[in-house]
Protein backbone atom coordinates (compact mmCIF):
# COMPACT_ATOMS: atom_id res chain seq x y z
CA UNK A 1 0.00 0.00 0.00
CA UNK A 2 1.35 3.84 -1.08
CA UNK A 3 1.73 5.46 2.03
CA UNK A 4 1.43 9.42 2.19
CA UNK A 5 4.97 10.86 2.63
CA UNK A 6 4.84 13.59 5.38
CA UNK A 7 5.66 17.14 3.96
CA UNK A 8 7.93 19.48 5.93
CA UNK A 9 6.90 21.15 8.96
CA UNK A 10 5.38 17.98 10.67
CA UNK A 11 6.66 17.66 14.06
CA UNK A 12 7.50 14.29 13.45
CA UNK A 13 10.06 14.91 11.16
CA UNK A 14 11.78 16.71 14.36
CA UNK A 15 11.42 13.28 16.23
CA UNK A 16 14.21 11.03 17.52
CA UNK A 17 13.06 7.83 16.15
CA UNK A 18 12.91 5.03 18.77
CA UNK A 19 14.23 1.72 18.78
CA UNK A 20 11.86 -1.46 18.15
CA UNK A 21 11.64 -5.03 19.04
CA UNK A 22 10.78 -7.92 16.54
CA UNK A 23 7.19 -7.64 18.01
CA UNK A 24 6.51 -4.80 16.03
CA UNK A 25 3.63 -4.79 14.87
CA UNK A 26 2.89 -5.39 11.25
CA UNK A 27 6.77 -5.21 10.63
CA UNK A 28 6.81 -6.91 7.22
CA UNK A 29 3.90 -5.04 6.13
CA UNK A 30 5.24 -1.76 7.24
CA UNK A 31 8.49 -2.90 4.87
CA UNK A 32 6.71 -3.34 2.27
CA UNK A 33 4.44 -0.68 2.06
CA UNK A 34 7.46 1.82 2.76
CA UNK A 35 9.14 -0.03 -0.55
CA UNK A 36 5.81 0.57 -2.46
CA UNK A 37 6.37 4.31 -1.17
CA UNK A 38 9.29 5.33 -2.39
CA UNK A 39 9.32 3.39 -5.52
CA UNK A 40 5.73 5.56 -6.69
CA UNK A 41 7.52 8.67 -5.75
CA UNK A 42 11.21 7.72 -7.29
CA UNK A 43 13.15 7.61 -4.21
CA UNK A 44 16.32 6.05 -2.82
CA UNK A 45 15.47 5.76 0.81
CA UNK A 46 13.20 6.52 2.81
CA UNK A 47 12.56 6.54 6.81
CA UNK A 48 9.78 5.71 8.83
CA UNK A 49 9.42 9.18 10.41
CA UNK A 50 8.92 10.10 6.54
CA UNK A 51 5.74 7.60 6.50
CA UNK A 52 5.09 9.21 10.07
CA UNK A 53 5.89 7.05 12.32
CA UNK A 54 9.05 7.92 15.09
CA UNK A 55 10.78 4.71 14.90
CA UNK A 56 14.70 3.44 14.02
CA UNK A 57 13.82 2.08 10.58
CA UNK A 58 14.43 3.38 7.38
CA UNK A 59 14.99 1.60 3.63
CA UNK A 60 17.46 2.19 0.64
CA UNK A 61 17.58 1.16 -3.15
CA UNK A 62 20.38 3.29 -4.73
CA UNK A 63 20.17 1.14 -7.86
CA UNK A 64 19.14 4.64 -10.08
CA UNK A 65 22.53 5.53 -9.20
CA UNK A 66 24.11 2.55 -11.14
CA UNK A 67 23.44 4.29 -14.15
CA UNK A 68 25.46 7.70 -13.34
CA UNK A 69 28.50 7.89 -16.21
CA UNK A 70 30.31 10.20 -13.74
CA UNK A 71 30.83 7.00 -11.50
CA UNK A 72 33.67 4.07 -11.11
CA UNK A 73 32.61 0.76 -12.67
CA UNK A 74 32.72 -0.78 -9.50
CA UNK A 75 30.64 1.76 -7.53
CA UNK A 76 28.26 1.61 -10.14
CA UNK A 77 28.13 -2.38 -10.19
CA UNK A 78 27.48 -1.86 -6.00
CA UNK A 79 25.01 0.66 -6.23
CA UNK A 80 23.51 -1.96 -8.53
CA UNK A 81 23.10 -4.05 -5.85
CA UNK A 82 22.77 -2.16 -3.05
CA UNK A 83 19.33 -2.66 -1.34
CA UNK A 84 18.73 -2.92 2.13
CA UNK A 85 16.50 -2.53 5.24
CA UNK A 86 17.76 -0.70 7.96
CA UNK A 87 16.34 -1.75 11.56
CA UNK A 88 17.66 -0.23 15.20
CA UNK A 89 20.97 1.17 12.78
CA UNK A 90 23.67 2.82 14.32
CA UNK A 91 26.46 4.93 12.62
CA UNK A 92 30.07 4.01 14.34
CA UNK A 93 31.76 6.34 12.30
CA UNK A 94 31.82 8.70 9.44
CA UNK A 95 35.50 9.28 8.30
CA UNK A 96 37.35 10.64 5.07
CA UNK A 97 37.16 13.81 3.06
CA UNK A 98 33.85 15.89 3.21
CA UNK A 99 32.18 16.59 -0.66
CA UNK A 100 29.36 17.83 -1.96
CA UNK A 101 26.08 16.34 -3.58
CA UNK A 102 22.77 17.71 -4.53
CA UNK A 103 20.59 16.19 -2.55
CA UNK A 104 16.69 16.42 -2.24
CA UNK A 105 14.20 14.55 -0.17
CA UNK A 106 10.47 13.24 -0.55
CA UNK A 107 9.31 15.33 2.09
CA UNK A 108 10.99 18.18 0.61
CA UNK A 109 10.01 17.89 -2.94
CA UNK A 110 11.05 20.80 -5.34
CA UNK A 111 14.12 21.81 -3.14
CA UNK A 112 17.37 20.49 -4.33
CA UNK A 113 20.54 21.75 -2.49
CA UNK A 114 24.84 20.85 -2.39
CA UNK A 115 25.53 19.02 1.32
CA UNK A 116 28.75 18.13 2.59
CA UNK A 117 28.91 14.79 4.07
CA UNK A 118 32.18 12.53 4.96
CA UNK A 119 32.92 9.68 2.12
CA UNK A 120 33.09 6.43 4.84
CA UNK A 121 30.24 5.47 7.11
CA UNK A 122 30.51 2.27 9.49
CA UNK A 123 27.29 1.30 10.22
CA UNK A 124 25.68 -1.48 12.22
CA UNK A 125 21.73 -2.36 12.07
CA UNK A 126 19.52 -5.58 12.01
CA UNK A 127 18.01 -6.49 8.72
CA UNK A 128 14.49 -7.31 7.75
CA UNK A 129 15.20 -11.05 9.35
CA UNK A 130 16.99 -9.45 12.36
CA UNK A 131 20.24 -11.04 11.49
CA UNK A 132 22.75 -8.35 12.88
CA UNK A 133 24.69 -6.85 10.08
CA UNK A 134 27.96 -4.08 10.45
CA UNK A 135 29.27 -2.84 7.11
CA UNK A 136 31.39 0.13 5.84
CA UNK A 137 30.33 2.09 2.95
CA UNK A 138 31.67 5.17 1.09
CA UNK A 139 30.63 7.43 -2.38
CA UNK A 140 27.16 7.20 -2.72
CA UNK A 141 25.95 5.17 -0.72
CA UNK A 142 27.46 6.24 2.62
CA UNK A 143 25.23 9.46 1.80
CA UNK A 144 22.17 7.80 1.21
CA UNK A 145 23.02 6.07 4.46
CA UNK A 146 23.80 9.42 6.22
CA UNK A 147 21.00 11.22 4.37
CA UNK A 148 17.83 8.08 5.55
CA UNK A 149 20.27 7.84 9.09
CA UNK A 150 19.36 11.76 9.41
CA UNK A 151 15.77 11.22 9.23
CA UNK A 152 15.66 8.92 12.33
CA UNK A 153 17.47 11.90 14.18
CA UNK A 154 14.88 13.98 13.27
CA UNK A 155 17.47 16.06 11.09
CA UNK A 156 17.05 17.30 7.42
CA UNK A 157 19.14 18.09 5.11
CA UNK A 158 18.16 21.68 4.70
CA UNK A 159 19.70 21.54 8.84
CA UNK A 160 22.92 21.27 7.10
CA UNK A 161 23.00 24.01 4.74
CA UNK A 162 24.35 27.52 5.00
CA UNK A 163 23.10 30.28 6.86
CA UNK A 164 22.56 32.09 3.44
CA UNK A 165 20.81 28.84 1.33
CA UNK A 166 18.21 28.49 4.62
CA UNK A 167 17.48 32.01 4.11
CA UNK A 168 16.82 31.46 0.27
CA UNK A 169 14.90 28.32 0.72
CA UNK A 170 12.85 29.68 3.66
CA UNK A 171 9.65 30.63 1.32
CA UNK A 172 9.82 27.30 -0.46
CA UNK A 173 9.97 25.75 2.57
CA UNK A 174 6.95 27.36 4.51
CA UNK A 175 4.93 26.73 1.08
CA UNK A 176 5.61 22.90 1.46
CA UNK A 177 4.30 23.21 4.83
CA UNK A 178 1.22 24.94 3.54
CA UNK A 179 0.71 22.39 0.96
CA UNK A 180 1.46 25.08 -1.75
CA UNK A 181 3.18 22.38 -3.80
CA UNK A 182 3.28 20.06 -7.14
CA UNK A 183 3.88 16.56 -6.51
CA UNK A 184 2.96 13.16 -8.10
CA UNK A 185 2.96 11.00 -5.11
CA UNK A 186 0.56 11.41 -2.22
CA UNK A 187 1.74 13.53 0.60
CA UNK A 188 0.25 14.46 4.00
CA UNK A 189 0.62 18.13 4.64
CA UNK A 190 0.90 19.84 8.47
CA UNK A 191 -2.57 20.45 10.05
CA UNK A 192 -2.87 24.07 9.47
CA UNK A 193 -3.67 25.64 13.34
CA UNK A 194 -6.96 27.73 13.10
CA UNK A 195 -6.36 31.44 14.16
CA UNK A 196 -8.92 32.38 16.87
Amino acid sequence: MILPVIAYGDPVLRKVGKEITKEYPKLNELIANMWETQYHASGVGIAAPQVGLSIRLFVIDASPFADDDDLSVEEQNFLKDFKRVFINPTIIEESGEEWAFNEGCLSIPNVREDVFRKDTVQIEYYDENWKKQKETLSGLAARVVQHEYDHIEGVLFTDKLSPLKKRLIKGKLANISKGKVRVDYRMKFPQLKKKK
